[in-house]
This record gives C-alpha cells, structure tokens and sequence, in this order.
C-alpha cells in the first residue's frame, strides 16, 4: 500500500486518536505526484532524444554514414529530418506545458483532465517515434535501390539470372524482420519507462474519481 493509500485510510478513520486529512490535503498530495511524474515525462523524452543524437553523432564516420552521403540525397535527408525535429520539439513543448499546466491545476476534474491530455500526448510521441522509424527505413531503403552501385549491380545480376523476385524478396523480408525487431526494442523502453509513468498517472487518475463521488 503506497503512502497515498495509507493517508485515504487515515482520512476516512473515524477514531479521534488519528488526525482526519481533509479533501484538500489528499487533493494536494495527487496533484504533486502527478506533477513529478509528467516532470518526469518531460526529463526522460529530452534524455532520450540527447541519446540519439549522441548516437547519430558517433556512427557520422562509419561506412554506413560514407556510402549514404555518396548517395546525394540532401534533398531527401535534410526536409526528412527537419520535419522529424520540428515535430519532436512540439512534442518537448507539450510535455512541459502539460508540466507546468498540472502544477497550477486547483481544481480536481481539470486536473483529471489534463491527465487524459498528457496520458494521450506520450502515446502520440510514442506513435511518432515509431511510424518516423518506419518512414525513414523505406527511405533509406529506396535511395540505397535507386543510388548505391553496389545494389543496383546486384539487382542487374539477380535480373539476368531471373532471380530478381527472389533477391526483391529478400531484401524485403530482412526489411521486415529488422524493423520488427527495432519496434520490439522500442515498444520494451517505452513499456518499461514511459508506460509505468503512465501506469501512476493512471492510478492518480482514478483516486481523483473517487474523490469525487
């Protein structure tokens, strides 16, 4: 039983021996734990998106990163991943907002909804990250078919040989299983850190309904 639980039970005790909490004291003690955990929120997305650009940064030498900008595709890269940043900048924005939103709510049901806003807001983040790591995977994909000489010799050859549906296939299916595998890694962090966040929030969330009622 958390330190919450054990003050409701306190309040509701009707024996003089133990001080009653009022409405307003439970209602605090809500409002500051949700207040951390969306702060929380908030620090861990900033702490994620440092990761990767720190990441990104290392890997900028290896030959992965050589033979793509071989490939002359600014044009394609550089608007895919402005975009990518503006979107992750309004997600930062909301995440504070909803920060700063919770820490000033006095009343219960704005605070229950602002709640379900921030419950909605980290599932969004979560939706994004994912569908720009699908997005950014076929991209890179294309590029490597249409510019990368060493591929479009082996498309040359698997054609002549009357393979190309075999080697097309292939390199889908190894497509596949890697996103799935990259969607699996990431869906275990979000789980583990955004949705026990969410999980609290959550149950915040429902001891506002009750004191409600």
């Amino acid at each position: 039983m958390d330190e919450l639980e054990l003050l409701k039970k306190d309040w509701k005790k009707s024996d003089d021996a133990f001080p009653k909490l009022t409405y307003n004291e439970i209602y605090k003690m809500i409002l500051k734990k949700s207040s951390s955990i969306v702060k929380w929120i908030f620090i861990i997305s900033l702490l994620e998106f440092g990761f990767w650009t720190f990441i990104s940064f290392f890997l900028k030498d290896s030959e992965s990163m050589k033979r793509f900008n071989q490939y002359d595709a600014d044009a394609i890269f550089i608007p895919l991943m402005v975009i990518g940043y503006i979107i992750l900048g309004y997600f930062f924005y909301l995440f504070f907002k909803n920060y700063k939103t919770i820490s000033a709510t006095d009343n219960a049901k704005v605070l229950m909804e602002n709640i379900l806003k921030t419950r909605k807001t980290v599932k969004q983040y979560v939706a994004f990250n994912l569908i720009y790591l699908v997005v950014s995977t076929i991209v890179v994909l294309f590029l490597e078919f249409d510019r990368d000489q060493q591929v479009i010799d082996q498309v040359k050859e698997a054609t002549a040989n009357g393979e190309a549906f075999k080697f097309y296939a292939g390199i889908i299916i190894a497509t596949i299983l890697i996103l799935v595998v990259a969607i699996g890694v990431l869906l275990l962090f979000y789980w583990l850190v955004y949705g026990i966040l969410l999980k609290r929030l959550n149950r915040n969330y429902k001891e506002l309904k009750k004191l409600e009622v």
